[in-house]
């Protein structure tokens, strides 16, 4: 046994020898999960910190009938098919969703872990090629990896475990090493599983669509299975990576809350299983649909990351702990905790039909009113003048840039503005230069016509070759032009996942392969461009994810900038994700997609409650807007600090709802910024009361635009009327509080 302690490990990993049972602490948590009968490993507790663990939680001996008992074993009162687990195998008697299907060589899969060992060290093992959370000094936390083994098949299954000493968080990740001498094939492989005692619980999940991403769906734990996953290749619009389990009572500011957070871009299954006797089981990971990877003898098998955390105090506490942590241990260099510029994108402006002239219009109506960033978006390259042709072919069209992308870059940093362009580079259109040299890149089965989704392909991301051949295409680009800012797309779900010069064994691994490829190409680049900010975007929101997370540190929320569709999209994200990541912009108005008309000050407010941007064409712009948007800028810009990085409160959701609120308040309390926001009016509306919350009780806050003083402790429990009463649609109110 390999031991590597200090005093300082020793307070966060306790393990009782004789009991083989180890307890995971801080001063906010604890999880406990020890070794039980047979060597089966058996979870014990996760929740609130307790000081030490007696053994309360031994489970009880009965026999449940038709529960199998462990092999070579005559007690019935013993069986895996009701003990809570950690990770369980498959097909030897537990009959709930195992954590793994392995296939061995002689097609059986049949698959028993079984405790073997441990290890404990400070710190954190890096996760290769993965997106990951981290430590910035070995002292934050301390991982436990429990050994299991299956004898039989001669296979190693390590488990780590790693808590922070100062998160509310338990992080999970499962290895697989092939120690035989034969190919085995993982048919499926959890990130983790968690097995729960009999309590009632309700599921909240993130389910979307195309421009409504990021709902948020709460419901009873029920009998049976319920999957929330993704088959689309990437985390997808229709279901994020994440799942909270909370008590039926548990609200925004009460009660407990449990959240499970697979960092993964790729197909996902987040399965909850609530078996015959009322314990629920939760596994993560990779999704198993078309997924079998050949793990070849002495080769390792890494899978993705979860997050888990535990809150008392609801799921603001919850999300509050997920920012933090996905903001400052997740996201990665120096962009991480810097002010994000506010943008402008000429997309809506112009769609494809631009060209040096009309871009210098937009740069020169958008510097005068505070605007730091210009993004020329989708038409830059190849010749490509609507959605059908060029994706591959990462040059610049001369037909509209005559004097190319230095040009237009030196054009907007006379403006005093910072640069950035759009790149999709996952994607390939058959009309282009790269197709008719490399028909052979694109996924799709011979002999199959493949899918086309916006009239283009996915290039295969599972070949080397590929990335290297794109990383060279942008590097041509980026080594050149003074890029400040990517926003990286992906515009299609994947279809026909099949890599045309890959073995018939190892297509089951494509899917996983790809993402990997994804992984890769971006950290090459962000590592070559450590100055440059990278956004994600699929589509909108498609893939917005821990995982993405970890390469961009902010991702284009969703197409759909409609104010009111916002607020439920942004709401919803905020379960999870930090407000520095959730890009936001004011478009026009009859918005794009709906057609709805509302005010510049809807659309500014709901956008400023992100990172701002704009998505208009600002030379189109009244005289009124224009000050309008200057006013916003100003304002933005004043508070940017407090809303990227303050600690964020939902107040009043969209989803229950018509009036909504959220609140950001600084780490010190010494400013807050309340939003308030009014769906629909009505005749003679009902008084509405809002009250805020995370201030100082013992401090007065003085409102500075009325210079009303309020106590801290009034404000957070006698609360705010909405005045003026509104009785029209899509209003908005900000209110900005400091200390005196």
């Amino acid at each position: 046994m390999v031991l590597e302690q200090t005093i300082t490990t020793q307070k966060l990993i306790h393990i009782d020898e004789e009991q083989l049972i180890f307890h995971l602490q801080n001063s906010q948590i604890s999880y406990v999960l020890g070794v039980e009968t047979g060597g089966v490993l058996a979870h014990l507790y996760f929740g609130p910190r307790i000081q030490r663990y007696h053994g309360e939680r031994h489970y009880p001996r009965i026999d449940r009938g038709f529960s199998g008992n462990l092999p070579g074993s005559l007690d019935r009162t013993y069986s895996k098919d009701d003990v809570p687990q950690e990770y369980s195998g498959n097909n030897t008697g537990d009959y709930r969703l195992p954590a793994a299907i392995i296939r061995a060589a002689n097609g059986a899969r049949t698959t028993d872990f079984r405790y073997k060992d441990y290890r404990v060290h400070t710190a954190k093992p890096e996760l290769k090629g993965l997106p990951q959370t981290y430590v910035e000094s070995d002292d934050e936390a301390d991982t436990l990896t429990i050994i299991m083994v299956d004898e039989t098949l001669n296979l190693q299954l390590e488990l780590a475990y790693t808590i922070y000493r100062e998160r509310s968080v338990v992080t999970r990740s499962a290895k697989l090493i092939n120690l035989s001498e034969e190919t085995v094939n993982i048919e499926k492989i959890a990130s983790m599983q968690l097995d729960l005692p009999t309590r009632p619980l309700e599921v909240i999940s993130l389910p979307g669509s195309y421009a409504r991403e990021r709902q948020i769906s709460r419901h009873e734990v029920r009998r049976g299975v319920t999957q929330f996953e993704s088959r689309r290749g990437g985390s997808s619009h229709h279901m994020n990576p994440f799942i909270a389990l909370v008590e039926p009572q548990t609200t925004e500011f009460n009660g407990e809350a449990l959240g499970i957070l697979l960092i993964y871009s790729g197909n996902h299954q987040l399965s909850v299983e609530r078996d015959s006797i009322g314990q629920t089981r939760v596994t993560a990971g990779i999704n198993e649909y078309n997924f079998d990877w050949q793990l070849e003898p002495q080769q390792v098998f890494q899978t993705p990351e979860t997050a888990m955390v535990y809150s008392t105090t609801g799921l603001n506490g919850m999300s509050q702990s997920y920012h933090s942590l996905l903001r400052d241990r997740v996201a990665r260099g120096k962009h991480r905790n810097a002010e994000r510029p506010i943008l402008i994108n000429n997309w809506e402006a112009t769609y494809f039909d631009f060209d040096e002239d009309k871009l210098q219009e937009i740069l020169d109506a958008a510097a005068p009113l505070g605007v730091e960033m210009f993004v020329l978006d989708d038409g830059w390259f190849g010749h490509r003048n609507d959605d059908n042709s060029s994706l591959g072919d990462w040059f610049v069209n001369k037909n509209k840039l005559p004097e190319g992308l230095t040009k237009i870059a030196q054009q907007t940093r006379a403006k005093e503005m910072k640069f950035g362009l759009w790149f999709e580079p996952e994607n390939i259109s058959e009309d282009s230069e790269l197709f008719k040299a490399h028909p052979e890149w694109v996924l799709g089965v011979p002999q199959r016509g493949r899918t086309l989704s916006r009239n283009q392909y996915v290039l295969d991301f599972s070949q080397p070759d590929v990335v290297e051949n794109l990383f060279q295409q942008m590097t041509a680009i980026l080594d050149k032009v003074p890029v400040d800012y990517i926003k990286w797309d992906m515009n299609r779900n994947l279809t026909e996942v099949y890599s045309p010069l890959t073995k018939p064994e190892h297509q089951g691994e494509i899917s996983h392969r790809y993402i990997l490829g994804v992984y890769e190409l971006m950290e090459r680049l962000r590592t070559r461009y450590p100055q440059i900010l990278f956004e994600g975007c699929s589509g909108g929101g498609g893939r917005f994810d821990a995982g993405l997370l970890y390469y961009m540190p902010q991702s284009w929320t969703s197409d759909n900038n409609d104010p009111i569709e916002r607020l439920k999209i942004q709401y919803g994200t905020s379960l999870v994700y930090p407000i520095s990541a959730v890009a936001a912009h004011v478009g026009t108005s009859p918005d794009e997609l709906l057609g709805r008309s509302t005010s510049m000050d809807m659309r500014s407010a709901v956008a400023m409650s992100g990172v701002l941007g704009y998505e208009l064409d600002a030379s189109k712009l009244s005289l009124a807007d224009r000050k309008a948007v200057k006013t916003q800028i100003q304002f933005y810009k004043q508070h940017r600090r407090l809303i990227q990085y303050g600690t964020f409160y939902r107040l009043e959701s969209p989803f229950t709802s018509n009036t909504v609120a959220w609140l950001f308040v600084s780490p010190d309390k010494s400013e807050a910024l309340l939003y308030r926001f009014i769906v629909q009016g009505v005749v003679q509306p009902e008084p509405h009361i809002t009250t805020l919350a995370g201030l100082d009780p013992q401090c007065n806050y003085v409102d500075v635009d009325s210079q009303l003083v309020y106590g801290g402790d009034e404000l957070m429990n006698v609360g705010l009327y909405t005045t003026p009463v509104q009785t029209n649609d899509f209003t908005a109110q900000i209110n900005y509080f400091t200390a005196q």
